[in-house]
């Protein structure tokens, strides 16, 4: 789940969250409905009655898009997907999926499941008016809302423009046709990036013509498409850098130790300063008991430092780890999703190397300059 999340739901087994951001774009969608949308197509309500029906509207539009995602969510787990979480935050949803599709029609199927969905939503809407249930006022204004919105859900998320459930489907269709997924990807993004670049502009143009809410919006949707897209290309990319290499070509296979007893001070003065390293395993007769780190060392106050001992202030177990045999593929992953530095690299709890981004970086440079993938 996102950082800055906040857990509120389990469904089907899928953790569901809000990001901070979600209570921003609430709020301005709420109060967009109640003093713009509702007001203009239905006049002479009262300011109460426009607030609450928008109130109403703006979450049932977060429970359209809870369900667009979790129609993502279940169809990726039922092709062997395993997904984490979803979360609600500034620009809609996220499914976290925990691996990406290695077959194009499983991608199709995952990214065509969203659009689909709200399509069935806004026909569900759509029936309920028919019945009439709610021939007039704010019942009838929030369905029509619903069936606009989920139309608009289905045919902007459609768009043929990476990552959107539209650049996704295209993806898998090139993935499908030449078998190459870089190059799928490449064009899939430049559709999007192109798509972004559009709404920057069409941004810009609807800010400096008096619409600057709906003008900053677009802009900063458009960004948001553009940096997706972009990095979207670096992950093909690095997928195809890591394709069959083992953490054992990467890892330092000598890495800096320490025992729990020895004092902070020295382990600041002889090793981090002297070797010029940011962390260190912390280890008994080769055993790994935890890792200790300058961001660990910086809570101590420097006269602390000699009295301290480092198992004291150590990040202890249960610590993210590797094995020799695991792919690259995972360790970066894991480094990313979990914001780590290093990972140590254990074989039945004995410490036999330490894999950090130096060592990651340093690999890329090489191979790159040496012109090998």
């Amino acid at each position: 789940m996102m950082k800055g999340s906040l857990r509120i739901a389990r469904i089907a087994g899928i953790d569901i969250g809000i990001h901070y951001t979600w209570i921003i774009i609430f709020i301005l969608i709420a109060w967009s409905l109640a003093v713009g949308y509702f007001p203009a197509e239905y006049p002479g309500w009262g300011d109460l009655i426009y607030w609450a029906t928008a109130v109403v509207a703006a979450l049932l539009l977060f429970v359209s898009v809870l369900i667009h995602e979790l129609a993502h969510s279940l169809v990726a787990r039922s092709r062997g997907v395993p997904v984490r979480s979803i979360t609600l935050f500034l620009l809609g949803g996220l499914s976290n999926l925990e691996a990406e599709p290695e077959k194009p029609g499983v991608e199709f199927a995952i990214a065509i499941a969203g659009p689909l969905t709200s399509v069935a939503l806004a026909g569900l809407f759509w029936a309920m008016d028919l019945t009439g249930l709610a021939a007039a006022g704010p019942a009838k204004a929030t369905i029509v809302y619903m069936i606009e919105i989920n139309v608009l859900l289905a045919a902007f998320n459609i768009l043929p423009g990476f990552p959107l459930d539209g650049g996704r489907v295209l993806r898998a269709i090139l993935w499908g046709a030449t078998g190459d997924l870089r190059k799928a990807t490449n064009i899939a993004a430049a559709i999007g990036q192109v798509f972004g670049w559009a709404m920057i502009a069409l941004g810009v143009f609807w800010a400096l013509t008096d619409n600057i809410m709906g003008g900053i919006w677009l802009v900063f949707i458009g960004w948001f498409l553009n940096s997706a897209a972009e990095a979207s290309k670096r992950e093909v990319e690095l997928r195809a850098i890591w394709l069959n290499v083992r953490v054992a070509s990467v890892m330092n296979d000598h890495p800096e130790t320490i025992e729990g007893n020895s004092n902070v001070e020295f382990l600041v003065n002889d090793i981090y300063i002297k070797k010029g390293i940011r962390a260190a395993a912390v280890v008994e007769d080769g055993r790994l008991l935890g890792i200790v780190t300058l961001a660990d060392i910086k809570k101590l106050a420097p006269g602390a430092w000699r009295a301290t001992a480092v198992s004291s202030i150590m990040t202890s177990q249960p610590l993210k780890t590797v094995t020799p045999g695991d792919d690259m593929k995972t360790a970066v992953r894991l480094m990313a999703e979990n914001g780590l530095n290093q990972l140590p690299v254990v074989v039945e709890e004995r410490l036999v190397g330490m894999l950090n981004r130096a060592d990651i970086i340093r690999y890329v440079q090489v191979h790159h300059e040496l012109g090998r993938r």
